[in-house]
């Protein structure tokens, strides 16, 4: 049986708390030993050197007199001196050991195979004269501390084991949450209500993250099928007084009668085509942009691009009776889509000339600021009030003062396309009089 994402999210963080336990429990018992077996080893060195030393300053008689005095009172002791053979003539120890006696700096074992001293001790054995001191200490209370530290360590890990169940139990609840909303805003999308939203709690976790991108992506997808609803009523509202037009010249040119009224005919019929066809190509131009990577882009001079295009369109703008500026600054290369940007600067020239018949100039700028490329053309036309210009950035988007001229309203649509290619954004401002469109592109 397969279990579940939080069941397997759960029995992770119970692992892990009593992984960790375990590993906590078994470093304190290690080194709790180890220290125990340091203090017993370093006790029972100074307890046999303190004998010897009274050995070698007193003899034998002051030896078994200090052994006889250090075994009251105190159960644990192991202070004795025996013969060759391992048996005991004086002191607290077994009657025999279990063992021939042999010199032994520190040892931990069994003093004797059987009776009341069959048990575990730490001694050592050294030579006195003819006979042998054994001294040490039994392990009894040794061992019942040692076992008290187990059952601690053990309580820690029954602790810890409830402890990480509870906080699983709890992560689990709040990641199950997080998703189950995630999942409802998505069931409520693909059944067609593009409002909803997860929102973010405002813990800055990967949640609230990953809620942000989510929502930014719905919001794209809103903006975009509202586009696709203008763009489609536009279309709709756009085409048909063009289509009206092709189709009156058409009857007029098939119906006249002198070759004159036929050729005027033709003229407006192709005139009306190619408005036709400006709109159907701007509108795959905008389509391309959106739905083109980054992976097109190469390295770009931008200030050899915008001297090209500036080249190119002088003669044109001084052509229409207006001057043209150019201020270019130095700023280094960067990764561009060169063909849509320069569409889209043209398509900026274009517009400025549209507007700006009444005289003035059209200035074209290049210069880098605040880690972004800011490219800039400004006129001195009527301008667009602030009110209007997000009106002005849609698809099919044509003020009421622009209805008499000629467009379609996708001009400033596809340089704000271009610029959202790029990571950047169109940015239209107050030129006092008239209007200055940047494209903000990071670099």
């Amino acid at each position: 049986m397969r279990l579940s994402f939080t069941a397997r999210l759960a029995l992770l963080a119970i692992a892990l708390a009593l992984a960790s336990s375990l590993a906590l429990a078994g470093f304190i018992w290690q080194r709790t030993h180890s220290d125990a077996v340091e203090a017993l080893r370093r006790d029972t060195v100074e307890q046999a050197d303190a004998l010897a030393a009274l050995y070698r300053s007193g003899g034998q008689a002051a030896l078994d007199s200090a052994i006889n005095d250090a075994q009251q009172g105190d159960d644990t002791l192991v202070a004795a001196i025996v013969d060759s053979s391992g048996a005991r003539r004086i002191g607290a120890g077994p009657d025999q050991l279990g063992f021939a006696p042999a010199p032994e700096p520190f040892r931990i074992g069994m003093l004797a195979p059987r009776g009341p001293w069959a048990k575990e001790a730490g001694f050592t054995i050294r030579p006195v004269g003819r006979e042998w001191l054994i001294s040490g200490r039994l392990l009894d209370d040794w061992e019942r501390a040692q076992r008290t530290i187990e059952h601690a360590l053990l309580l820690a890990i029954l602790l810890a084991l409830v402890f990480g169940a509870g906080g699983a139990l709890v992560i689990t609840r709040y990641v199950g949450r997080r998703l189950d909303a995630i999942a409802g805003v998505v069931d409520a999308v693909a059944g067609g209500d593009l409002t909803r939203r997860i929102g973010a709690e405002g813990g800055g976790d990967a949640f609230d993250r990953l809620a942000v991108r989510i929502d930014g992506m719905l919001d794209r997808v809103d903006r975009l099928m509202a586009e696709l609803r203008v763009v489609t009523d536009s279309i709709a509202h756009d085409l048909r007084s063009p289509i009206a037009r092709l189709r009156a010249r058409a009857e007029a040119a098939a119906t006249a009668e002198h070759p004159q009224q036929r050729e005027a005919a033709l003229a407006g019929l192709t005139a009306e085509t190619d408005l036709v066809m400006r709109m159907l190509t701007v509108l795959l131009e905008i389509s391309r942009s959106e739905a083109m990577t980054r992976d097109s882009f190469s390295a770009v001079e931008p200030a050899e691009l915008i001297e090209e295009i500036a080249d190119l369109y002088a003669p044109v703008v001084e052509e229409a009776g207006l001057a043209f500026a150019l201020d270019v600054a130095p700023v280094p290369a960067a990764r561009l889509h060169r063909e849509l940007l320069s569409q889209a600067i043209a398509n900026l020239i274009d517009n400025a000339l549209r507007h700006a018949q009444g005289g003035g100039d059209i200035r074209l700028s290049l210069a880098a600021r605040e880690g972004a490329l800011r490219i800039a053309v400004a006129d001195h036309g009527p301008g667009i009030a602030p009110a209007d210009r997000a009106q002005a950035l849609s698809q099919f988007g044509r003020l009421d003062t622009a209805r008499s001229l000629p467009g379609a309203g996708l001009g400033l649509a596809l340089v704000d396309a271009v610029a959202r290619l790029h990571g950047g954004r169109l940015e239209l401002a107050d030129n006092a009089p008239g209007l200055i469109a940047t494209m903000v592109l990071p670099l």
